[in-house]
């Protein structure tokens, strides 16, 4: 039987010529590297649920899920080798101002450049945003 895929929802808030990128802390993963708001969809749920979910409980905001754009969709395998389906959702509204909402998950939250970004930030995530930008709806990484 081949491996599962996993999904993943991530949540390009932008604010201006920003996003909102997260410091990961303590996870496992990447820890010390920026990444977006960013969740696995939970079994029964759909990825733009999944966004709604994440961002809430990762930076403190709500969002109306009609406001969320699929701007790009990535099949990706990660540095481990786990084969990966990545859904971008971008938006520029919002309820709440993003706080770290998860600090034990999270060193700190800032906002970025989208067309400069840190090089510490996760490939993937890196990736998923300059192929946005673009306008390009999809790619593969990894196969």
């Amino acid at each position: 039987m081949p491996p599962h895929t996993f999904v993943d929802a991530m949540i390009i808030l932008e604010r201006g010529d920003r996003v909102l990128l997260a410091e990961r802390l303590g996870t496992g993963y990447a820890d010390g590297r920026l990444n977006l708001p960013i969740g696995k969809v939970d079994p029964g749920e759909n990825a733009l649920d999944a966004a709604v979910r994440e961002a809430r409980e990762e930076v403190g905001v709500t969002i109306d899920p009609a406001v969320l754009r699929p701007v790009h969709v990535m099949h990706f395998r990660n540095p481990e080798g786990q084969a990966r389906v990545g859904w971008f959702f971008a938006t520029a509204r919002w309820d709440g101002e993003p706080v770290n909402a998860e600090p034990h998950k999270c060193a700190g939250i800032g906002w970025h450049r989208a067309d400069q970004l840190p090089g510490n930030i996760v490939r993937y995530n890196a990736l998923g945003i300059a192929h946005y930008l673009k306008g390009e709806p999809f790619s593969f990484h990894g196969w």
